[in-house]
């Protein structure tokens, strides 16, 4: 009896310490180490890297930096140390200089592609990972950036203006795919969970971290929307998602993978449109049936 309460006894101090040092992780030295401040979401730490430099359009559509262009990375807590993920957006000129520098602090590049087709100037999306201390993570992500023109402005320079109006119904629009969105700077966005999530080293990936199907409305004038976003589809679903975009009009413009270890295999689909606004949200809705999300 006094071996086994000895042995609780000690598996409570590991635990507890454990506990302590998840806690003991201090944010505000990783927001200084990036030159941004996160985003909670749970145990996940979120910082958006846009590219508000860069001024793109597509087929006569000035895109707007939350379309499109919004870089991030992400840390879940681990223990006393974090998994980590984003997507950088990159030019052509900045891709091997930014790749250089996080493969010599020992960040993996998962992938390299392109997510719109005829963008001016062409932007490219480098995703990326590690595990371990989210303070030298955020220092090596940060000079690797120093390779690239991506913007930190401090956030008293970053004057705080209310979101641009929504230029169609939004209500029929949350009617027709059956989930919420949101307005973020003129852009309505809908971040939509898959119903079985994906691993990368055993563990969930949440919608933080780059697993949700991901929806944005960009308005382009009388009732019409321009729309990109990716859904996250497994080997099996991305036929059938392929052709139920494809038959509502809607272009697909990459198929690729994220992540090098996810478990089951997991495919992104990248597509576009510019059209009436209620018209793709039905469009949206069938290809949404085509992947495992909440009816």
């Amino acid at each position: 009896m006094r071996r086994n309460l000895a042995a609780l006894v000690s598996l409570f101090s590991v635990l507890s310490a454990t506990f302590a040092t998840a806690a003991e992780i201090d944010w505000k030295k990783v927001d200084a180490a990036i030159g941004k401040t996160a985003a909670q979401s749970g145990n996940v730490y979120r910082y958006g890297l846009p590219r508000t430099d860069l001024h793109l359009t597509l087929d006569g559509v000035e895109i707007k930096t939350a379309f499109a262009l919004g870089g991030w990375m992400a840390f879940e807590t681990m223990g006393d140390s974090a998994m980590m993920m984003g997507d950088l957006v990159l030019t052509e000129s900045e891709i091997n200089p930014v790749m250089a520098k996080l493969l010599a602090q020992n960040i993996d590049v998962t992938a390299v592609h392109h997510h719109l087709l005829r963008a001016v100037p062409a932007t490219f999306y480098m995703h990326f990972g590690a595990h371990g201390d989210p303070v030298k993570l955020a220092q090596s992500v940060r000079e690797a950036l120093s390779a690239s023109k991506t913007p930190f402005d401090s956030p008293a320079a970053v004057a705080a203006t209310p979101a641009p109006e929504i230029g169609f119904d939004t209500a029929k629009i949350e009617e027709a795919i059956g989930f919420k969105g949101n307005n973020n700077s003129g852009v309505y966005q809908f971040g939509v969970p898959r119903l079985d999530p994906v691993k990368a080293a055993g563990m969930a990936i949440p919608g933080p971290m780059g697993s949700d199907n991901v929806i944005n409305f960009q308005p382009t004038g009388g009732g019409k929307a321009a729309i990109t976003g990716d859904f996250l589809a497994l080997a099996k679903e991305v036929t059938p998602l392929l052709k139920a975009l494809r038959s509502n009009g809607i272009e697909v413009t990459a198929v690729h993978s994220h992540m090098l270890d996810d478990e089951p295999r997991a495919f992104f689909v990248h597509f576009w449109a510019n059209d009436d606004a209620a018209k793709l949200a039905k469009g949206i809705r069938a290809a949404l049936d085509a992947v495992h999300v909440a009816p």
